[in-house]
Parts: C-alpha cells; structure tokens; sequence
C-alpha cells in the first residue's frame, strides 16, 4: 500500500485547492507500466472515497496525452528575449544559493539534466529565487513554483483549456515527506483561478499573484489526511 495525494481545484473563491490523501496499492518497480498500474490504483480509489470522476495523472508516466504533455518536463513557453523553456529547466536555473547561483545556462539544459546538475546541491543552501530580475522568497513555500507552472501553461492556450473539467490532479512521483513543490498542485490551482475569474489577477503582479496565498491551513473539523492549501 502507498499514500499519495489527490489535488482538487475548489470553486467557492475562499480557498483554492483541496488536498485529499488516499491509500492505494502500490505496484512496485520502476518500470513505466508499473507506474501506470499504480496511477490506475490511485484514481480507482479517489472516485471511491471522495467521488473524483475525471482525473488527471499530470506527469511524464501518464496514461493520458494531456498529463504527459502537462509534466514539467514537458511544458514548454517562450520569454519576450526569444528564448523556449521548460518549466522544469526554468525553475531549477532560477535557484539561487548560499554559494553560487542563479546558474542561467541550465536554463538551456534537457530537464532531466537541469534537475540533476551537481551545483544545485554544491552551492550550500536554498536563499530565494530570480527569474529574468525578479526575486522571490522562499515563503509561500510553492509561490514561486506555482506562479511559474500557471504561466506556461496559458502560453499553451490549447492544453489550458483542456483541463478546466479536470476535477482532481494527481502527480505519482510526488511525495510530500520528500518534496514541496508539485505540477499536478500546481495544475489544480490554475483551474480554480479560472473557475472563479482571479487569473487576470494574480498573475498580473507578483504581489497579487503572493496575496493569494494565506499558508497551508488545516481545516481543524477535517481529518487528518485533508488540508486545505490556497
């Protein structure tokens, strides 16, 4: 058995996504059908526990075109200097350290060896990160992630309109003991930006895009294995 999360795009405006754990069976190996017999396992069990009738693996193991092409590895946009990023090459060349940083030519790297280059772990500790001049902190924990992921996909008109129906995101290889940051996190939150009309503003600013985030809040009336995110 394993525990993974399920990310729900919310629509009453006052907390944007839903974060649901579920237990499932695990099919060991690392084998991409391995891990598409687990994704089955996991979607079968969120329609049984908490309804989720459509959803969505968003990751490069997925079984649907849309999730493949939604993986960070994947998801590509275009800056105003001409240069095409995926989101994965973009958020790894925009760490800055303790001892070196930002390291922009990974920006150019294939995301795989962006995500491994040694000098993200020889640089000393994470301080912020800058994109194209702009900073951000390293608090809210995923702004910076999120506001990044949104941004690429609506330069992808067609793929962000095909998951507005989506009504819960899942991403395998995510583990919150292990992780912070998730794209299928981040493609639950585009969705409830969209359903409830804030797109246009929080991404017309770095400030509105942070006030959108209150923390991680639990709902206190909830179980154990619900969270309310933003």
């Amino acid at each position: 058995m394993a525990m993974r999360p399920i990310f729900i795009p919310l629509l009453d405006g006052k907390r944007y996504v839903l974060e649901r754990y579920v237990d499932f069976v695990w099919h060991a190996g690392f084998a991409k059908s391995q891990k598409q017999k687990s994704i089955r396992e996991l979607h079968e069990m969120a329609f049984r526990e908490y309804g989720i009738r459509h959803p969505l693996e968003v990751s490069s193991k997925s079984e649907s075109r849309l999730g493949v092409a939604l993986s960070s590895f994947n998801l590509k946009f275009g800056t105003q200097k001409g240069r095409v990023l995926t989101v994965e090459a973009a958020f790894q060349g925009s760490k800055v350290f303790e001892n070196g940083g930002p390291y922009r030519d990974i920006f150019d790297k294939q995301p795989m060896d962006a995500k491994r280059d040694e000098r993200l772990r020889n640089s000393g500790s994470l301080v912020h990160f800058s994109f194209f001049g702009v900073d951000w902190d390293l608090e809210p924990k995923t702004a910076f992630y999120d506001w990044l992921y949104i941004n690429a996909l609506i330069k992808n008109p067609e793929l962000a309109e095909e998951i507005t129906d989506i009504d819960g995101f899942t991403d395998i290889e995510f583990n919150p003991e292990k992780s912070i940051n998730c794209q299928a996190r981040s493609a639950a939150l585009y969705c409830a930006l969209y359903h409830n009309s804030k797109l246009d503003y929080a991404l017309s600013s770095k400030e509105n895009f942070i006030s959108l985030y209150p923390g991680r809040v639990s709902d206190p009336h909830a179980p154990n294995s619900i969270r309310y995110l933003i």
